[in-house]
């Protein structure tokens, strides 16, 4: 019998996905979700459940939209994708051949593909984050567009948190006119009926679900690490204790402000931050991702070719992660191959899925052998060590249903 909190239709094949969504939200572990799969063209999984507030009075519904932080990099991704196929961009240029006042202050050799997969050593700003509107889109770009890279553009991988959504979305809107909300709006949510966008108005923000952190403990044992000396360490924590003294971390995930509240507030949703801040649902992404996995093509529409998703999907970086304490993240064109951010330090999923995660649980992908488009969505962000644990359980459970 099927829980109360949920609701949707699910394949029989798939009720083992069902059941383990459902038990998720009636445990409290998870408070408002939903989960969607698209398998050979076919929308298999589509669930949703639970409440979008704290207080558990305001029900998730089909059309509930949330902050998929940077999953939204996947998007961004698809749309640079296309504008690769369309002879538009070159991965191999210089990223100052689009956007000319970028190359300066030691910038003038990083390659558009270093934007792409995280090796533009520009992963924060200098000094201290800028209290900027977030919708002061040409601020941000010119701050970025003016600094100094931490180090030689191209020499290491460090996962650009925030500010790969500026540079990449300022190459966009360089080559394009578009900003990458406007451009995939028209470009792919329209034309393939995507509820997905970067930048709301009123009318989306009034379907968000809040975003509900859950207390974060105090990182006591990196401090201990830290102040602890070589000798006394295993290689794999000396090599950790290397990561957090460079300090990069710290840089990329910098915030103008200490206050959680800035995810749920106007200003955040009604600016376009195409590393960050796309709202959408679980059924959305998971019919986009099934299409890619496809052959890109959906009644007569494409969104690019199975030669374009092959070139996403050879890595452009394997690590290690500067950013992510030396973790050895596949990129290939701004997808995560592998969702390895998921599975730091864990089990790992199939190499060939692609798509991205998102701090707050999120994670979208497709799988090219078997046509699949998956995504879980959810407003409850968890401490570090469970952030994935929802979506990776379905996701092994997925994989088992269809190998």
């Amino acid at each position: 019998m099927r829980s109360e909190l949920v609701s949707g239709f699910c394949d029989p094949r798939f009720i083992e996905i069902e059941r383990q969504f459902s038990a998720g939200l009636e445990s409290g572990f998870e408070t408002g979700a939903s989960v969607a799969i698209e398998y050979q063209g076919e929308m298999v999984v589509n669930l949703w459940g639970g409440y979008k507030d704290l207080e558990h009075t305001d029900p998730w519904l089909e059309d509930t939209i949330i902050n998929v932080f940077s999953t939204t990099k996947a998007i961004t991704a698809t749309c640079i994708l296309r504008l690769i196929e369309q002879g538009k961009i070159d991965l191999t240029a210089n990223v100052g051949e689009y956007w000319p006042e970028y190359a300066c202050n030691g910038k003038e050799n990083t390659k558009v593909s270093d934007f792409l997969c995280h090796r533009a050593a520009m992963h924060g700003f200098q000094g201290s984050m800028p209290s900027l509107d977030y919708r002061d889109w040409d601020s941000w770009v010119s701050a970025l567009a003016n600094q100094a890279p931490f180090r030689e553009p191209g020499t290491t991988q460090g996962y650009h948190a925030l500010t790969f959504g500026w540079l990449v979305g300022e190459l966009v809107r360089r080559v394009d006119g578009r900003s990458v909300g406007q451009y995939f709006k028209e470009e792919i949510a329209e034309p393939f009926g995507l509820d997905f966008r970067i930048g709301l108005d009123a009318a989306a923000i009034a379907r968000c679900a809040d975003i509900l952190v859950d207390p974060q403990p105090t990182p006591w044992a990196m401090t201990a690490i830290a102040l602890t000396p070589d000798f006394l360490l295993p290689s794999r924590l000396r090599e950790l204790k290397s990561y957090l003294r460079m300090g990069d971390t710290k840089v990329a995930f910098a915030t103008k402000s200490e206050s959680s509240g800035d995810m749920n507030s106007q200003e955040w949703r009604e600016a376009e931050i195409p590393s960050a801040n796309g709202h959408g649902t679980a059924a959305s992404l998971a019919a986009l991702f099934g299409i890619l996995s496809a052959g890109g093509e959906r009644k007569g529409r494409q969104i690019f070719s199975p030669s374009t998703l092959e070139l996403a999907l050879t890595p452009l970086s394997k690590g290690p992660d500067t950013v992510i304490f030396g973790a050895p993240i596949h990129f290939g064109v701004g997808y995560d191959l592998g969702l390895g951010i998921t599975t730091f330090g864990g089990t790992a999923h199939p190499r060939r899925i692609f798509g991205h995660c998102g701090v707050g649980g999120s994670v979208a992908f497709g799988d090219p052998k078997n046509a699949l488009g998956y995504a879980f969505v959810g407003n409850r962000m968890h401490k570090l060590k469970d952030l994935y644990r929802t979506s990776n359980q379905l996701t092994r459970t997925l994989m088992a249903i269809v190998a």
